[in-house]
């Protein structure tokens, strides 16, 4: 408690997470309203498909991104320039009419996950330069705690506005949402954050990230250990209609309660999340959420609503633990300099998985039981928590 005490004081941490709360909103909302707007528009579910691809697919080009962001010297413009620009970008599916018009929405959604790549190397700058390193843990679990906690209820929103007025209702509420969050960033008062000219090629300074990483023995374990534990989410997130209709046997729809659940487990790790970093060693706290996330898939594949609901709660703490640790030791261990390089080597090393798991998933669906998967994924879980919980060997660390 005394940790969200020092957060709420201060002025900065309440600055982004204010922007942070208000813009998770928008983001949600729009989210589930553009795959719904592009299949009413089109009819073809396929094509609703493809908006989730284009908002993750640019953490593929996270390095190239990072490197870009290194090069400006005010990180924080670029978190108000990202969310002004996405506010008027937003502003042109007003012009969206008829199903000509669904690559004007496509255009918009990678511009979307653009926006999430460079916002979040920006801030992986200015937040240490903002609140204090005792700090860091808690803004990044509130951040986590925020972002899911509107997911509990903006989607519905939203949903229920493009019933009533349509996708373009949605968008100029995200676009709202965007400039209300870049006016909060503009509130922010970061201190000096280191800033190099260079002159090496594109290719050595993008290649800097993960030369970077690669120098933290700790820090690179943790980021490794959480991309095994983004592609085992993948991979067992596929089977939540399977476990639903052959476990439970509920409708399709009872799979939105449990993601209400899990969502609501990621809010209150999100608050433990702080507290607990002080107290544990990274590693450390990786692999007990990597144990605990394997104990989550185990409970999945029971046959019982009470152990299925039990295992979305551990299964939405733990995994936003890994993240939220990734965050905080990148923030504080990563010299400002190179920090967009880094985090965007890092979001490529953890999304990137997660995605390819879900194809994994999606494939051994077809031919296997959903139980076998959920067992597969809890093995490796565990073996990730065995690595992770080793210990770190502690080698000096030299920066050129």
């Amino acid at each position: 408690m005394a940790g969200l005490t020092r957060v709420a004081r201060n002025r900065n941490a309440t600055a982004y997470l204010a922007a942070v709360l208000v813009s998770s909103f928008g983001t949600s909302a729009m989210m589930l309203a553009a795959g719904i707007w592009v299949m009413s528009l089109t009819g073809s579910s396929s094509l609703a498909a493809w908006v989730g691809f284009l908002l993750w697919s640019p953490t593929l080009a996270g390095p190239v991104l990072g490197a870009i962001v290194d090069r400006v010297p005010d990180r924080r413009a670029v978190m108000v320039g990202a969310h002004a620009v996405m506010g008027l970008l937003l502003l042109l599916l007003l012009l969206v009419d008829d199903r000509t018009d669904v690559w004007l929405i496509f255009a918009v959604m990678f511009a979307y996950g653009v926006s999430f790549v460079v916002t979040d190397a920006a801030e992986s700058a200015v937040l240490p330069a903002a609140v204090s390193a005792d700090l860091l843990g808690d803004v990044n679990g509130l951040r986590m705690s925020a972002s899911e906690g509107m997911k509990l209820a903006a989607p519905l929103i939203g949903a229920g506005l493009f019933t009533w007025l349509g996708g373009a209702s949605i968008a100029a509420l995200d676009a709202l949402t965007f400039f209300a969050a870049a006016a909060l960033c503009l509130l922010l008062r970061p201190g000096t954050i280191a800033h190099q000219a260079e002159s090496v090629p594109w290719r050595e300074r993008i290649a800097e990230g993960g030369r970077r990483l690669w120098e933290h023995p700790e820090l690179r374990r943790i980021v490794f250990c959480a991309a095994a534990a983004m592609a085992v989410g993948g991979l067992t997130g596929t089977t939540i209609y399977a476990i639903v209709d052959e476990g439970l046997h509920r409708s399709p729809a009872f799979a939105g309660v449990l993601s209400a659940v899990q969502g609501a487990g990621s809010v209150a790790g999100g608050l433990l999340a702080g507290p607990l970093q002080r107290r544990l060693r990274p590693h450390v706290f990786v692999g007990v959420s990597a144990a605990a996330f394997a104990a989550g898939l185990l409970l999945r594949a029971l046959p019982s609503l009470p152990a299925v609901a039990v295992s979305s709660l551990i299964i939405g703490v733990a995994l936003p633990w890994v993240l939220i640790t990734v965050a905080t030791r990148v923030q504080s261990d990563i010299p400002a300099a190179y920090l967009g390089r880094v985090s965007g080597t890092v979001a490529l090393l953890t999304f990137a998985p997660g995605a390819l798991g879900q194809a994994t998933g999606a494939s051994l669906l077809a031919v296997a039981d959903y139980r076998l998967i959920l067992v597969l994924g809890a093995a490796v879980a565990a073996i990730t928590a065995a690595r992770c919980l080793r210990p770190v060997d502690r080698v000096p660390v030299i920066h050129m």
